[in-house]
């Protein structure tokens, strides 16, 4: 409380709050991976996304001078951000991707699918043709399903997720980003809902964290749904599901996407036999794979 008493009587400008909240971070042995990667860029997009300024803000203006409900909200942030450890975007509501805002809240997973890098590039060169029908399955807020969307502006998209909280995000953000007409959210278990659909491409990034890696996880972490992230012991609980049913979902040149992250290699072991085509990304990030129609409906074969 002290500090905070200081802090409204001591700092005045925007430069001081985030030369402040960087000092606070530094001490405060905080995970960064929700957005940023160091203390200081994470204090400068806390201190500029609580006064809802770009980050590309005249420099001259940071020496404006703050009134005591915004030094107060900073504050709260950076207090809730340090004690709760809450990723920051949570508390600003809002997270970035592809270079496109996204609502969030903590029914939703925080954006960071690498499958970003092969949205950017069309999944080139694995997608034969150009999709007309896409689905991104376990959607959380929208964010691979709607990016699709604006990247491929002749298809529909159905994006799918068990939780109706995170739905209620998703279709927030198809507003935002004015696709209504181009992409349906719909409440399904898997494919539940989704009977007799078939899609040119399906997206998905599913919950694949093992226990084992979920109990080690930094406390951000554990802000996020565990339902988002967990799939039992292995991590493949709803992989296995999966797998044995996409390829009915898939038209004859269609492809999958799927992110599975560290558990990788147990996939492997698990389909020792399947061909997945694991995807070396520029930008970073690890497992994930594409599979085709045809090579789907062999495992689906092999496994009756």
């Amino acid at each position: 409380m002290r500090k905070n008493q200081s802090a409204i009587r001591d700092l005045s400008t925007i430069k001081d709050f985030i030369r402040w909240t960087f000092s606070r971070f530094q001490n405060a042995d905080l995970f960064y991976g929700h957005g940023t990667d160091n203390a200081w860029d994470e204090a400068v997009q806390l201190v500029m996304g609580t006064l809802k300024l770009p980050l590309d803000f005249d420099r001259d203006m940071l020496d404006c001078a703050l009134t005591i409900d915004e030094k107060k909200r900073i504050l709260k942030c950076v207090h809730t951000r340090i004690t709760k450890r809450e990723p920051l975007p949570y508390l600003l509501g809002e997270a970035w991707f592809m270079g496109l805002p996204f609502k969030v809240t903590k029914d939703t997973l925080i954006p960071r699918s690498p499958i970003m890098a092969l949205l950017e590039s069309e999944f080139s060169p694995w997608l034969k043709n150009y999709p007309l029908d896409i689905l991104d399955m376990c959607t959380g807020s929208g964010c691979l399903g709607i990016t699709a969307a604006l990247t491929f502006d002749d298809a529909q998209v159905d994006i799918t997720d068990i939780s109706e909280q995170a739905l209620v995000v998703a279709n927030e953000n198809i507003v935002r980003h004015q696709v209504e007409d181009r992409v349906n959210a719909i409440h399904s278990d898997m494919f539940t809902s989704l009977l007799g659909k078939r899609y040119d491409l399906i997206i998905c990034n599913p919950p694949y964290v093992d226990a084992n890696d979920f109990a080690c996880t930094p406390k951000e972490f554990h802000n996020e749904p565990e339902l988002a992230l967990t799939s039992g012991h292995d991590g493949l609980d709803f992989t296995h599901d999966f797998l044995a049913q996409v390829a009915n979902y898939l038209q004859d040149d269609g492809i999958l996407v799927y992110e599975v992250g560290n558990t990788e290699v147990a996939l492997q072991e698990a389909y020792p036999d399947t061909p997945f085509m694991w995807v070396e990304l520029e930008q970073g990030g690890n497992g994930v794979f594409i599979l085709t129609k045809e090579e789907l409906s062999k495992l689906l074969q092999e496994q009756k």
